[in-house]
């Protein structure tokens, strides 16, 4: 293999990890682009090159989708690796790939239905990208499954809770099992722009930062949205909205039901913002009547039929999507039914989306106007889960947070149509 295109991009730090990898199980852990993934794909490389003949050699993320953003992506770029991309092929999605000429398997390891996927196969091989999102029983099996002589695993992984079973099981078990480690930073990877480094910086507050920017395995504890000021993020008038991007519903029968329309524009002093403009809000309990999902897609049509666009004559917003807590499958079909074709499933990855949302509120690119009354009730309370905590999860207390999962339902999801807006105004 020739692979000076590749060492020309590394720091000594990763060719350290990369020339130190000989253990049967190797990780690379730490902040987010520190340059760890870089390092354990070229050993990972090696490895192919070189791996046995018996045996199968497997490649791990949460998805497929996943893997060939994070990995495939990467693997496919000559900036990165040179000529041994044309070694390289994945169809994103795909169960298999090629690489260096051997067949690769593609394995998306989403929840703890995905044991079975590898249990009974006889691995000489494996690469997993983001070991902490992957179910344990998952991985459990994947290592149990490397029994040929000479098979190995290359990991990568972010920091999570420390009491999460991937460091208590595995990472401080390092002296008893046949394990290295090593672990980057974000100034470990000295080719950086100076300007991106600022910038991803102010992208993490608390923590987040903590956990993806200095790379610690930090508990999670207090409350979730610490950087939430109501007299700094609550707003009595809102600028005149220039695009509408979601609606994002939370449904409730015996709990409420909870609606947020999100959208952005420019205060008098020209800094462009997200703003939560509108709430609809029902209590089934306060009202002492629960509706049915007619009723609810009527009440939902009436109120952005007729909400008021702020500094506009007109009256009647349509946001661009309509993103629904995906559990609600018979209120998703009935608004197909009462003919709203911009309807779609929220993203309900609770982590990442509370990472989202938390970043905006930091960094003060998220307004909400007073008018939502639930959400701002809602806020302040917002707590992580203690007990949850000492078992290694990172998890919200589910109490009052109906108007909270639809700011995250519409804020996450939206997320690749509104980025864009805020980066060039920052």
């Amino acid at each position: 293999m020739n692979l000076e295109a590749v060492t020309r991009v590394l720091s000594p730090k990763q060719i350290r990890s990369v020339a130190q990898a000989n253990a049967r199980l190797n990780f690379w852990t730490g902040s987010i682009r520190s340059g760890k993934t870089i390092a354990s794909l070229l050993r990972w490389l090696i490895f192919v090159a070189q791996a046995p003949t018996t045996g199968e050699l497997v490649m791990c993320g949460k998805t497929r989708d996943s893997i060939g953003r994070n990995i495939f992506g990467p693997l496919q770029d000559p900036a990165l690796f040179g000529g041994l991309t044309r070694y390289i092929s994945y169809n994103l999605g795909a169960p298999t790939a090629k690489i260096l000429g051997r067949t690769i398997q593609v394995i998306g390891a989403n929840d703890e239905k995905a044991e079975p996927k590898v249990r009974g196969m006889t691995c000489c091989g494996a690469y997993v990208d983001e070991a902490t999102v992957l179910p344990k029983t998952f991985f459990k099996q994947l290592t149990g499954r490397l029994s040929v002589p000479g098979a190995k695993l290359f990991a990568t992984t972010n920091p999570d809770n420390p009491g999460h079973w991937l460091r208590q099981e595995y990472l401080l078990r390092a002296s008893e099992l046949d394990l290295r480690s090593w672990h980057f930073v974000l100034d470990d990877n000295p080719h950086l722009d100076p300007d991106y480094v600022r910038s991803i910086k102010a992208e993490y507050v608390g923590l987040w930062y903590r956990r993806f920017i200095l790379g610690h395995w930090v508990q999670a504890e207090g409350a979730i949205y610490e950087a939430w000021n109501p007299d700094r993020h609550v707003v009595d008038a809102l600028p005149r909205i220039d695009r509408w991007f979601a609606a994002g519903i939370d449904y409730g029968t015996t709990n409420p039901f909870a609606a947020l329309l999100l959208g952005y524009g420019q205060d008098e002093q020209d800094v462009t913002r997200l703003y939560l403009t509108h709430e609809y809000r029902y209590d089934s309990k306060l009202k002492r009547r629960a509706l049915t999902d007619p009723e609810y897609s009527e009440q939902l049509r009436t109120w952005l039929s007729t909400a008021d666009r702020p500094h506009e004559r007109e009256r009647g917003i349509r946001p661009e999507w309509i993103y629904v807590d995906p559990s609600a499958a018979s209120f998703s079909l009935q608004l197909y039914r009462d003919g709203v074709t911009n309807a779609a499933h929220a993203d309900n990855e609770v982590i990442p989306g509370i990472r989202t949302v938390s970043g905006l509120i930091a960094r003060d690119q998220l307004r909400v106007h007073r008018s939502c009354k639930g959400l701002i009730d809602e806020l302040p309370g917002y707590s992580w889960d203690d007990a949850a905590a000492e078992k290694g999860e990172d998890k919200p207390i589910k109490i009052a947070d109906h108007s909270l999962d639809a700011l995250r339902y519409a804020v996450h999801t939206s997320e690749y149509a509104w980025r864009p807006h805020l980066m060039e105004a920052a």
